[in-house]
């Protein structure tokens, strides 16, 4: 895992007094995301370990949540989600925060654990394993 911790540090207190226009980048296209949380919880493992031979999980983890409001993005998550998949990928986040006086732009990739469908929109479940400065 390679998230900075001031980085995170930085973020996880610009979001306590603001809230950051969050966007999901999908093949090249941007979808705005709502209802945003980021927050450090437990994972269901004992010790750190790699899971299935394929990620490694440590026993607590940023977990990132999100809602997207358009639908076309579901047949892209296909390939994207944890599970029974070997072969997934990670999803792309894009922030921008304040930090010292400055605008900072954010990378942040992600595993996604979990997606729940409502006929308007899907919530993401992810795990935050890379931030970026861009």
């Amino acid at each position: 895992m390679s998230v900075n911790p001031d980085l995170l540090e930085s973020l996880i207190l610009f979001i306590k007094n603001n809230t950051p226009k969050y966007s999901l980048n999908l093949n090249g296209v941007l979808y705005p995301m709502i209802n945003v949380s980021i927050a450090n919880s437990p994972v269901p493992v004992n010790e750190p370990t790699t899971r299935g031979g394929v990620y490694f999980s440590d026993t607590f983890a940023y977990k990132m949540k999100g809602v997207v409001e358009d639908l076309s993005i579901v047949p892209l998550l296909t390939k994207k989600m944890l599970g029974p998949n070997t072969e997934f990928g990670e999803l792309q986040i894009v922030t921008e925060i304040e930090s010292e006086g400055k605008p900072q732009n954010l990378e942040i990739f992600t595993n996604l654990t979990n997606s729940v469908q409502t006929p308007n929109s899907i919530e993401l479940s992810m795990i935050i394993v890379k931030l970026n400065s861009v």
